[in-house]
């Protein structure tokens, strides 16, 4: 077994170093087999185990192996147990210190844990939180100080942030369609329709060249869907814009109010930081009467009010993931439990390009209305009277469209 070792040691150039229980007759006959191979072999067939460090390789049975690591674990242990504490203040610039409880096993109540196998400490290891100053007193040995200092490092910096326009418009129905005919789609690559000519998108939208041998050059978006195998398309839609495209939308809005088709409700803008959500809310709180005790009455509030809440997540490749969340409540009817609203619900995530643009829309209102004028008295004549009186019946339905363009804000040169 030795002169085996022995061979492999010349051959290889390794610094083989075998305990005293290695030994014993070994029969073998190898031909064109790796060394790293044979070796593994070997130490299988004599139930030894092996240990490289750099170029040195330690070989002994299994059962002795297993001893003296138990061993050498038993005495860092000890070590460990015996080392001096030492304490140490670390300052948070960008986390807030009490995100940390968890990761040093301490309670709400500011109590260590029981389970402690998830911390960053050692069973000796202590550490106090100040909430006012933002700093951790650790208390620990230098090992585990070390590790600490180096995760902060890594986790303490500053959150990249998201600069989000938001354009809330309502619209009639005509200038949804306008705008995907001009901005739109033309041939479909992996299921998506892009490119520049209607040929693609006319299986999912039906529309047609206007005249034969025609295209719209590089639209981006043609609306609206048709039905497909006899499903009628879906209410809710989104719209991409790449950056290139961002100054045609802006024309396009401008146009909207000028042509008296619609208005811009709103047009925020806010930065949130990385995953963190931003809120834009804007409409009324109703007033309306409620039972209190002993049959007395109390105000309270509902509220009816469009409300946007979109959270950004910044992607490696400096894309835009936005999880966005749309209501949309109005007054309704009251009823004798109270007063009713009315909601209108969307939720999407979608990924966007930095400086890029998504649309969101399908939240319809109809208002139907009947309008008569007549010529007093002769209007009020039976029969004769319609030649003298005009009615009118007017449907109106406009359509809420939210334009969000996310985009990532350079973080400040250092000084």
């Amino acid at each position: 077994m030795r002169t085996a070792l022995q061979v492999l040691a010349d051959f290889t150039g390794l610094n083989i170093v075998a305990s005293d229980a290695v030994g014993g007759q070994l029969s073998l006959r190898l031909k064109d087999v790796p060394w790293d191979q044979a070796l593994e072999m070997i130490l299988q067939a004599r139930g030894l185990d092996m240990r490289r460090n750099g170029e040195i390789v330690w070989i002994a049975p299994r059962e002795e192996m297993l001893a003296r690591e138990k061993q050498e674990l038993e005495q860092k242990a000890m070590i460990a147990d015996l080392e001096p504490l030492h304490a140490e203040t670390f300052q948070l610039n960008y986390q807030r210190a009490e995100s940390s409880r968890r990761a040093f096993g301490i309670g709400e109540d500011g109590a260590a844990q029981t389970e402690r196998r998830n911390t960053l400490l050692s069973k000796r290891g202590s550490v106090m939180i100040d909430l006012r100053t933002n700093q951790l007193f650790v208390t620990d040995t230098m090992a585990v100080l070390a590790n600490i200092r180096k995760l902060l490092e890594r986790i303490d910096i500053a959150s990249r942030q998201v600069l989000i326009e938001a354009r809330i418009v309502e619209a009639d129905d005509n200038f949804a369609r306008n705008l995907g005919v001009k901005l739109g789609l033309s041939a479909k690559t992996n299921g998506a329709a892009v490119g520049n000519s209607y040929a693609g998108v006319g299986e999912l939208t039906g529309q047609t060249p206007p005249v034969p041998g025609t295209f719209i050059k590089e639209p981006a978006l043609n609306l609206p869907a048709a039905p497909l195998g006899g499903a009628a398309p879906g209410s809710f839609a989104f719209t991409l814009f790449n950056a290139a495209a961002q100054r045609f939308l802006n024309v396009e809005l401008s146009a909207l109010e000028t042509d008296g088709r619609g208005k811009i409700v709103s047009s925020p803008r806010l930065i949130t930081a990385d995953q963190q959500a931003a809120l834009i809310e804007q409409g009324e709180e109703i007033p309306y009467q409620q039972a209190a005790g002993n049959g007395a009455t109390a105000t309270a509030f509902k509220k009816a009010n469009l409300k946007l809440e979109v959270t950004p997540q910044i992607t490696p490749d400096g894309n835009v993931i936005l999880d966005v969340d749309v209501n949309k409540d109005s007054r309704g009817s009251a009823t004798p439990g109270g007063l009713a609203i009315n909601t209108k619900h969307i939720r999407t995530k979608v990924q966007v390009e930095d400086g890029g643009t998504v649309v969101i829309g399908g939240i319809y209102t109809q208002a139907d209305s009947a309008l008569e004028s007549r010529v007093p008295l002769l209007g009020d004549i039976p029969l004769l009277g319609l030649l003298f009186r005009n009615s009118a019946r007017v449907r109106d339905k406009t359509e809420l469209l939210i334009f969000l363009t996310p985009r990532i804000v350079a973080p400040p040169r250092p000084y």
